[in-house]
């Protein structure tokens, strides 16, 4: 009986990392390419970084879930590097400029710079939750 309930919350676990997964790589790399095909610099920067800020969390708590039902199942390791993937999603919002109104008079924010660490940080984030998935999916 153990061990069905472990075959079933290691697939819960495939499945909730393959929809973040997913989701990283729609709101990293489809959405901003058409953002800056349709839109203006400054309007598609906007858009990319405003899309990373409201994506991050939710990205975060898919593999956070993920991470639990992997530990469930006995994929330790699939586990822990989901767990290490949920930080990163959560550290990703944090590198975006802080919303207006808390930066002090005349301090200028390298937005551009920003935007483009954030994405690269929610690509290398998205790798890890597909090295999750494989491990998962082998069981370790």
């Amino acid at each position: 009986m153990f061990q069905n309930l472990q075959t079933l919350f290691n697939n819960l676990g495939l499945i909730t990392c393959a929809l973040a997964v997913g989701a990283s790589w729609v709101a990293s790399i489809v959405s901003p390419n058409c953002s800056f095909d349709k839109l203006t610099g400054a309007r598609a920067d906007g858009h990319v970084r405003e899309l990373i800020h409201r994506t991050s969390p939710q990205l975060g708590f898919l593999m956070a879930v993920s991470g639990g039902l992997f530990m469930l199942g006995s994929s330790w390791i699939a586990g822990v590097i989901s767990f290490v993937a949920a930080f990163g999603f959560y550290a990703t919002r944090m590198m975006l400029a802080p919303k207006e109104g808390k930066n002090r008079p005349g301090v200028k924010t390298r937005r551009k710079e920003q935007r483009g660490t954030s994405v690269s940080l929610s690509l290398i984030f998205t790798l890890t939750a597909v090295i999750a998935a494989i491990l998962g999916l082998f069981g370790l």
